[in-house]
């Protein structure tokens, strides 16, 4: 089924409170859906902007506790505007407790009925296991929606080709990327992995960057990128894959239309088959000496 995905850059900013944070993620929800959206996409820690509030100078550890301690009562908070706006919502990650008592980057996705479930991110970048104490999630999942199967890659997960392979396998047609990168190495490096990921795949992949600069964090201090989304570099579509681009450091929301029935022609007749010709069981590489 057809699907029109809005990406939101999310610049951060400092919100009086809970209410404010939400009120924001809101009119973005409102704006997607003027905008003709079936899916919302807020970038990986978004909720991070919410310890502004609570937390007066920069300090990461009170930060990450001052949203992890509101974490479900924010989460409850998406699924009221995702039932509001009838949209499906992925409103970037959320540091939350688990039962074992370790936190994790956890990404909900949110129907237009309220129903939720989360990916939880996979790979660690440094900070959060040095500074964060961030606990690695279980393996990707792939979710049944409306729209088919999505798959969500969380930032620097997308950087690791096997796991988005397992989503592909899976019948997942699109990947969602939400990402926080403070530097352009950074979202580069998330941006060139989505665009293999999809020439890998013959896929789609879609990039929710933050942005903006935020002196009063020391989690999202600094924020980079843009808005993106690739398809296959294949027949039916652009030469060098690229569907849809933002302006660098813009936080206005990039709308894309993602039609299934064009992967399926691309994958029924494509001039290389990267998604069917991965090798079954790759032997290790042999060292040969030159004679």
């Amino acid at each position: 089924m057809i699907m029109r995905v809005a990406l939101s850059p999310f610049l951060i900013h400092r919100p009086t409170g809970l209410d404010d944070f939400l009120d924001r993620v809101d009119r973005l929800a409102d704006e997607a859906k003027s905008g003709g959206a079936d899916l919302l996409v807020l970038p990986e820690y978004a909720s991070m902007a919410l310890a502004g509030a609570f937390v007066a100078a920069p300090d990461v550890a009170a930060e990450l506790d001052a949203v992890v301690s509101r974490a479900d009562t924010l989460v409850e908070g998406f699924r009221a505007i995702a039932r509001t706006h009838r949209l499906l919502l992925l409103p970037g990650s959320v540091p939350m407790r688990g039962a074992d008592g370790n936190i994790r980057n956890r990404a909900p996705l949110i129907d237009g009925d309220g129903r939720i479930a989360f990916q939880d991110k996979r790979v660690m970048t440094r900070f959060e296991s040095e500074r964060w104490g961030i606990t690695p999630g279980g393996p990707p999942s792939v979710f049944e929606t409306d729209f088919g199967r999505l798959g969500i890659a969380i930032c620097y997960d997308s950087e690791f080709p096997l796991l988005v392979r397992a989503q592909a396998l899976a019948g997942a047609d699109t990947i969602l990327i939400p990402a926080c990168t403070d530097s352009l190495h950074g979202f580069n490096r998330v941006r060139l992995s989505a665009r293999a990921r999809a020439l890998e795949n013959q896929c789609f992949t879609a990039v929710a960057p933050t942005t903006g600069m935020a002196p009063w964090s020391a989690a999202v201090d600094e924020n980079r990128g843009y808005a993106c989304v690739f398809g296959p570099v294949d027949r039916g579509f652009p030469e060098d894959g690229l569907l849809a681009r933002g302006a660098l450091d813009a936080a206005d929301l990039l709308f894309a239309t993602l039609d299934p029935a064009r992967l399926a022609a691309t994958r029924d007749d494509p001039a290389v088959r990267n998604r069917t010709d991965w090798p079954d069981d790759p032997a290790p590489a042999r060292i040969v000496r030159l004679t």
